[in-house]
């Protein structure tokens, strides 16, 4: 499964956290869910912790679009 790419987040000053994939806003955290989400980041891999606090991890369609004709090698 490639990794996902393009994520970034910003932390603000009133325990807010923007995530944001390739400069549009993905998600916002705000309190306790973005105090979660930060010690995720430094625990872990944050490409795939903000591609999973998104929503944006594993649609269900990767097995179909790498048997797809044009995909195949």
């Amino acid at each position: 499964m490639p990794k996902p790419q393009g994520f970034s987040y910003k932390q603000s000053g009133d325990r807010t956290v923007v995530i944001t994939h390739q400069g549009r806003a993905a998600g916002t955290l705000r309190g306790g869910r973005a105090e979660k989400f930060l010690a995720e980041v430094e625990a872990g891999d944050a490409q795939l912790v903000m591609a999973r606090w998104t929503g944006a991890y594993k649609f269900g369609n990767e097995r179909m679009a790498r048997n797809h004709p044009r995909n195949r090698r």
